[in-house]
């Protein structure tokens, strides 16, 4: 025996477990710095900005560990209705500041979209702050508000960024997805370190966020200054999106038919979510309640997963195309569910919907990426952010009325065969039409034929 083999046995197994543990994760970072720089990520400075994410998703996963508390699902099957139907309504609440008055801002500022970033990191680590010694007082509910209006805030302005940091190599379908990925990891990541760090107080979780998001307000100053567009001309006016007319201007052919599928690919997500969560209590589909419900999140987070992996490597440069496809099998998935309805179909058109849903969401932000203009983009973002949130918390809200599990999935099989036909009539439109990236002023723009 050599002498390196006789001193790797004197180290002793844990030494040496210690130390392969230690090149294991010194090459899985090797290999995560590699993807965040590939394609000319890092030539751009398109990696900071998904640094920036994952910092933000820990932080916000951090916060939401801290504030876990309310069990839905623990309660009669009546009473939990209404808990999450006034879940519904908290969640939905940051979204009415959203379109009219944060993207307006954010569209006026955007010669100093770094700022705007770091602002939104720093109020929500002085937010998670003071929440963490005000849990039993009503400064709770104000400041929780306020880190969810500055989550959704944050989304938009860096939503509205990443085309100013695009390599040519990258799609933006593939920018996006990355950049989710990467939120995904680190988000996990955070949120099993804020469950151990609940174990002594809840406080914990949310004063490792403050830290997070200090960092995070370093790291978005540090951005590089392309981030940054020219100022403004005619400065967008705050509350003009309030008018329904208005707010259509902003919107082409292409614009109108990406929300239409993500918002009812979204509506569908909210309503198997709930839906599937009572049909499982109250249904004999072969295992018992919990792990029946567990089953079922755990192919709704998956199929989110997973489509940030294919996303992040996804060459696509048709994303109505996507969506079009998206939203069809969908429907295909529900009425194959409603014929067959078990638990392992569930499951699957769980998964299904959870990963159709997640790819039309990267399609919806890369066609306002590609097809409006900058100095619109924020409030286009915020917009279509409040609706498919709104679709959301409509699929919810359906989700919650006791019909059965065949007839339910009926219901949605044919609202999303009469979308599909609607997004696939417009795409085509679209695609005869070789739409061009708009240019033009935001007052001059008009909506798709039908929509008024």
């Amino acid at each position: 025996m050599n002498d390196g083999s006789l001193q790797n046995t004197s180290r002793g197994p844990f030494a040496t477990a210690f130390s392969g543990a230690a090149r294991f994760s010194g090459r899985g970072w090797a290999r995560v710095r590699r993807v965040r720089s590939a394609d000319g990520a890092d030539e751009t400075g398109l990696h900071k900005m998904f640094d920036l994410h994952a910092l933000s998703c820990a932080g916000d996963a951090l916060v939401a560990v801290g504030l876990a508390g309310t069990i839905f699902f623990s309660v009669p099957v009546g009473e939990a209705r209404t808990r999450v139907a006034l879940y519904l309504l908290i969640t939905m609440a940051p979204f009415a500041l959203l379109a009219p008055l944060v993207g307006p801002v954010l569209d006026r500022f955007r010669h100093g979209r770094r700022y705007a970033l770091a602002t939104t990191m720093l109020a929500r680590g002085f937010l998670a702050y003071a929440i963490a010694d005000q849990l039993d007082t009503w400064v709770l509910y104000p400041a929780a508000f306020g880190v969810l209006v500055m989550s959704k805030s944050y989304g938009v302005a860096r939503s509205a960024a990443v085309p100013r940091l695009l390599p040519s190599r990258i799609t933006l379908v593939e920018a996006n997805a990355r950049g989710s990925l990467a939120g995904t990891i680190f988000g996990g990541i955070a949120g099993a370190v804020g469950a151990a760090l609940a174990m002594f107080g809840p406080g914990w979780p949310l004063r490792l966020a403050t830290v997070v998001f200090f960092v995070g307000m370093v790291l978005s100053l540090r951005l590089p200054a392309g981030v940054d567009s020219d100022r403004p001309e005619v400065p967008p006016r705050v509350f003009a999106l309030l008018a329904h007319k208005e707010a259509l201007r902003l919107w082409n052919l292409p614009v109108w038919a990406a929300v239409t599928a993500g918002g009812t690919l979204r509506a569908v997500f909210g309503f198997l979510a709930l839906f599937m969560a009572f049909r499982v209590r109250e249904d004999d589909l072969l295992l018992e309640p919990l792990a029946a419900l567990g089953a079922v999140a755990a192919a709704l987070a998956i199929g989110s997963f997973v489509a940030t992996l294919i996303g992040s490597r996804l060459k696509l440069r048709r994303p109505l195309l996507l969506d079009a496809i998206a939203v069809s099998a969908v429907a295909l998935g529900a009425a194959v569910a409603a014929v067959f309805y078990s638990l392992p179909v569930l499951v699957a058109l769980a998964f299904g919907t959870a990963l159709a849903s997640s790819l039309a969401k990267l399609a919806v932000d890369a066609v306002i990426q590609e097809r409006l203009p900058d100095e619109s983009r924020a409030s286009a973002f915020a917009h279509s952010e409040t609706m498919i949130q709104l679709a959301w918390v409509s699929g919810g809200a359906v989700g919650l009325i006791p019909l059965s599990g065949q007839w339910g999935l009926f219901l949605v099989a044919l609202v999303v065969a009469a979308v599909a036909v609607r997004v696939g009539a417009w795409a085509w439109a679209a695609h005869r039409a070789a739409v061009a990236p708009i240019t033009a002023p935001a007052n001059e723009w008009t909506s798709p034929a039908g929509v008024r």
